[in-house]
């Protein structure tokens, strides 16, 4: 086993850890479920295609860091995770915080998956032409995830309050977007060099 290898397996098995300990006793079980359901459908497709389609380790750590931060808010419901508390007493905001570090992540993870994807399959020519259609993916994902905020509130009522974690603002969906359009926009401006260099490094197939 490589140390590729090594590093996928470590980071499939904490994962499956966290998920395991937040399914516990969640605060709320369809919440939980709700908000981990994007970990549950992409670990098996990653497992699966680790062979085929090996990520860059870059990559393939921020999904996990991103997957962390679905299950937290998942155990907790997002308004309720102690981290965020923690940072509402140190910032002095008026409401947790820990969702916009989710719709940051939103935009930050994709934002660079976006771009190895792009990148790898030759889809398009130019850095310049390649950021922004990252950056347009990732507000993209963050609309169609507002948008199933949406449903769920049509389909569960009072019951989608856990799920959406609004904590009373009015402009939560804007500035969950704004916070989406930040993380990919920092992604593609911060790692693009770091990023190139591992994905010349990848295995030729």
């Amino acid at each position: 086993m490589d140390s590729r290898d090594t590093l996928n397996a470590a980071l499939a098995g904490l994962i499956v850890a966290a998920l395991i300990v937040s399914g516990l006793a969640p605060f709320d079980r369809l919440t939980w479920l709700m908000e981990v359901a994007p970990v549950l459908i992409a670990l098996p497709l990653l497992v699966a295609t680790r062979r085929s389609y090996p990520l860059t380790t870059l990559l393939t750590v921020l999904i996990a860091a991103h997957a962390l931060v679905l299950i937290g808010g998942g155990a907790y419901t997002y308004a309720r995770v102690p981290f965020g508390f923690w940072l509402q007493d140190l910032l002095g905001t008026a409401r947790n915080p820990y969702d916009k570090i989710g719709h940051f992540m939103q935009g930050f993870v994709p934002a660079l998956a976006a771009r190895e994807i792009l990148i790898r399959g030759a889809h398009v020519n130019g850095r310049r032409m390649t950021a922004f259609l990252c950056v347009c993916i990732a507000l993209a994902i963050s609309a169609v995830y507002e948008m199933i905020e949406w449903a769920a509130a049509l389909w569960m009522g009072q019951g989608a309050d856990e799920f959406l974690g609004t904590q009373g603002d009015v402009w939560d969906t804007q500035s969950d977007m704004f916070m989406a359009l930040l993380g990919a926009g920092l992604a593609i401006s911060l790692l693009a060099t770091w990023h190139d260099r591992q994905l010349a490094r990848l295995p030729a197939r």
